[in-house]
C-alpha cells in the first residue's frame, strides 16, 4: 500500500505540493532519520491546514462566547406573543358570560388610536388588526420579561419564580393603566376609555395570565448548544 509523500510548501507563497507517493520497497529501506525527517514535514503540513482552518473559522465559533442576545431577543417575543394569546384567549371566553362582545377587550384598548368610535366595532377586519396589535405588544414586553428572568430570576426556587411572575403582571398593570393611560388617553384623545371601562380585576386577571403564561414557558427559553452527536 502506498504511502503518500511529504507535503511542502513553496517559500514564495506557502502553497501545498504534494510530491510523488513514496513506494512501499523505498519506505521499508528507508533509514530511521529520512523516516522521521518525513514524519515532522507531514506533521507540518497538518499544523498549516489547521492554523489555515482555524483562521478561516475566526468569529464564528460555537456555542457563541458570553450572553446569546439574539437568541434571548427572539425567545422573548415568542413567549410574549404566547402570554398575549393565554390572556386574549380568557377574555374572549369570559366575556360573554358577563353579556359582552368576546372582543369586548379589544374594542375598548383600540379606542387608544381610534377614540370612543372604536367601542361600536364590528368590523372584522378591524378587529383583526386590533388583535393583531394586542399580540404585538404582547411580545414586545415578553422580550424584557425575559432578558430579566434569564438574567436574575433563572435559578430562583419556583415560589419565588411564581412571586416574581405575579408582581411583574401587577406591575404592568398598574403602570400601563394608571400611570401612562390614565393621562395618555385623555391629552391625546380627550378621555381615558381604557382605565374608566375595563374593570381593576378583568385588568389585573388579564396582566398575571400573560405573566404567568411567560414565566411557565421559561423552561423551553434556556439557551443549550448542540454539539452534535458523540462519535
Amino acid at each position: 500500500m502506498a504511502v503518500p509523500g511529504p507535503l511542502r510548501f513553496a517559500a514564495q507563497d506557502r502553497e501545498m505540493i504534494l510530491e510523488t507517493p513514496v513506494p512501499g520497497d523505498r519506505l521499508r529501506t528507508m533509514d530511521t532519520q529520512d523516516r522521521q525527517r518525513l514524519i515532522a514535514e507531514h506533521l507540518e503540513a497538518i499544523r498549516e491546514l489547521e492554523s489555515r482552518a482555524a483562521a478561516e473559522t475566526e468569529g464564528k465559533t460555537w456555542p457563541p462566547d458570553g450572553f446569546y442576545l439574539l437568541w434571548h431577543v427572539v425567545i422573548g417575543l415568542m413567549l410574549g406573543a404566547l402570554g398575549s394569546v393565554v390572556s386574549l384567549i380568557a377574555n374572549v371566553v369570559g366575556a360573554p358570560l358577563f353579556g359582552r362582545h368576546p372582543l369586548e377587550l379589544i374594542r375598548v384598548y383600540l379606542t387608544f388610536p381610534m377614540g370612543e368610535r372604536a367601542l361600536e366595532v364590528a368590523d372584522g377586519a378591524i378587529l383583526t388588526i386590533g388583535c393583531v396589535l394586542y399580540l404585538a405588544t404582547g411580545a414586545l414586553f415578553g422580550i424584557l420579561f425575559h432578558l430579566g428572568w434569564t438574567v436574575w430570576f433563572a435559578q430562583a426556587s419556583r415560589m419565588k419564580k411564581i412571586a416574581v411572575a405575579t408582581g411583574v403582571g401587577l406591575a404592568l398593570w398598574i403602570v400601563n393603566f394608571y400611570l401612562v393611560l390614565s393621562w395618555l388617553q385623555p391629552l391625546l384623545l380627550g378621555d381615558n376609555w381604557i382605565v374608566r371601562l375595563v374593570p381593576p380585576w378583568v385588568g389585573a386577571l388579564t396582566h398575571l395570565a400573560f405573566a404567568w403564561t411567560i414565566a411557565a414557558g421559561e423552561v423551553w427559553g434556556r439557551f443549550e448548544a448542540y454539539r452534535g452527536s458523540p462519535s
